[in-house]
């Protein structure tokens, strides 16, 4: 069955089947039988999605539950990279403007993100006046699973100095009741970046450095999947994390979803 939704975005948004299947990475004649009812693979259907501006779930529906329940929790991971600095900045900044609900932020020092988007307090303060609930989770500087992190990385940036670098970043958050800036003491784990549905994943290498560990990509489908165990991680740690600023409540925002 024809895909006249998908055939109407492509019209819409001034697409033909060669520019598609340029930006997807795959021939005219994949992107011919998509048009023609072949639900694609989820990283294709997000990024014909983001190229088209439209919906996944509008475009192909059911296709999500439908992935889930065929191949179990690989379905969740839409990419796989070998380095975070693999992945593109301009993916990062699309999970970012297009999240509405919840960002959760979790990593020892979050030190790329505003470097590498000089813009996303601005964008996130917008949000949280919007209703988004922000959640921004650092390691503690007087922590020792910090020091011993430390002593691992060598890096001539210390970890203390970038944390403390993000802490000035992200300080106007501190304003807006829908966010919340905490440290956490764990040891370093899985750094997890969420946007709504969607989020990357960093599992930690001994003595790597964040940019020069794996990055996954996952796109939630159910409740049992990847998305969700990786979410119950960030939630565990939330819940022993500890307000910075004095001022602020002692009860940390819960999740927005």
């Amino acid at each position: 069955m024809v895909n006249e939704r998908l055939r109407a975005a492509f019209d819409e948004a001034g697409f033909t089947m060669e520019s598609v299947a340029r930006q997807a990475e795959v021939d005219p004649k994949t992107v011919q039988r998509w048009l023609s009812g072949r639900v694609p693979h989820p990283r294709h259907r997000w990024t014909v999605a983001q190229l088209l501006d439209e919906n996944e779930e509008f475009l192909w529906p059911g296709a999500r539950r439908r992935q889930a329940g065929a191949l179990g929790a690989a379905a969740e991971v839409v990419a796989a990279y070998p380095y975070r600095a693999d992945m593109d900045a301009g993916r990062w900044r699309s999970l970012i403007t297009n999240a509405e609900h919840q960002i959760d932020l979790l990593g020892y020092t979050l030190y790329f993100l505003p470097q590498q988007h000089p813009q996303l307090v601005d964008v996130l303060l917008d949000k949280c006046q919007r209703g988004c609930k922000i959640r921004v989770a650092v390691a503690d500087p007087a922590s020792d699973n910090v020091r011993r992190r430390d002593e691992e990385e060598r890096d001539p940036i210390t970890l203390v100095a970038r944390i403390q670098s993000s802490l000035q970043s992200f300080k106007p958050l501190l304003a807006c009741e829908a966010a919340d800036l905490r440290f956490q003491d764990a040891p370093l784990y899985n750094s997890v970046f969420r946007f709504d549905d969607e989020m990357l994943v960093t599992p930690h290498l001994y003595a790597t450095s964040g940019h020069a560990a794996p990055l996954l990509h996952l796109r939630r489908l159910g409740p049992s999947g990847l998305f969700s165990r990786f979410a119950a991680h960030f939630e565990a740690i939330w819940a022993d994390s500890r307000p910075i600023g004095h001022d602020r409540p002692r009860k940390p925002v819960r999740s927005g979803i």
